[in-house]
């Protein structure tokens, strides 16, 4: 059973930065896709920034520069590296997982992803 487990969020002052981990267990897939997504009170989830088994990247024009998305050499931690950070940036964050690739255009489509942690919160101050 796969299962995903989210860590690293709170709360910080603009400018500031947060990591955020993925703990990830019963996934053996050799091909995958990762991601980040978020989710703001009164709006849609939408995708950070994800990562497919060919090392291949993807981010949110909001982040791009930013945050950074890397997974450990075993591939059971993905981690989100947020620097920079903006008020806009406070929002519920869910690690998500799914077998097998996808466009690059749909790497950030929520409706891609089958498994989801219970994410981590993240408030940014001004």
């Amino acid at each position: 059973q796969v299962q995903l487990v989210e860590s690293g969020g709170g709360s910080v002052q603009a400018g500031g930065s947060l990591r955020l981990s993925c703990a990830v267990s019963g996934y053996t897939y050799s091909s995958y896709c990762m991601g980040w997504f978020r989710q703001a009170p009164g709006k849609e989830r939408e995708g950070v920034a994800a990562i497919d088994s060919d090392g291949t990247t993807r981010y949110a024009d909001s982040v791009q520069g930013r945050f950074t998305i890397s997974q450990d050499n075993a591939k059971i931690t993905l981690y989100l590296q947020m620097n920079s950070l903006k008020p806009e940036d406070t929002a519920m964050y869910y690690c998500a997982a799914r077998s097998g690739g996808v466009e690059y255009f749909s790497l950030l489509s929520r409706d891609e992803y089958n498994y989801w942690g219970q994410g981590t919160q993240v408030t940014v101050s001004s």
